[in-house]
């Protein structure tokens, strides 16, 4: 069981980068697949979740309108698509998933989650 992120780097203010989330060992229909975020210095955040329950997209308020989540059930793979990036998105961005979390109980905090994949480093900076 095996999630594996990847797609980040370093990007200029204003711009766009697309993180993936790849499962192996298991599928992504769990209750909840979701991505977090941790900036130097400050607490892991949830930032984005799918709710497999009721289909429902959640974002925190410091993303809404420019983060997107997709999921691609026949690749099993979630990907992030984080446009009009800002200095303070630079994070460490970590995909996770969980059977029995509710995304209300995800977005805005660090809430446990049955599995993590590796983190992928994005940088915002002129």
């Amino acid at each position: 069981v095996q999630l594996q992120a990847s797609g980040g780097g370093l990007v200029q203010p204003g711009g766009s980068l697309r993180l993936s989330c790849a499962a192996s060992g298991f599928t992504l229909d769990y209750s909840v697949i979701a991505w977090f975020r941790q900036a130097p210095g400050k607490e892991r955040e949830g930032v984005a979740c799918f709710s497999s329950s009721n289909g429902r997209k959640y974002y925190a308020d410091s993303v809404k309108g420019r983060f997107t989540m997709s999921r691609d059930a026949f690749e099993n793979t979630v990907a992030l698509q984080m446009n009009s990036l800002k200095p303070e998105d630079t994070a460490v961005y970590y995909c996770a998933t969980d059977r029995t979390a509710l995304c209300v109980e995800v977005v805005g905090w660090d809430r446990g989650m049955d599995y993590w994949g590796k983190g992928t480093q994005v940088t915002v900076s002129s």
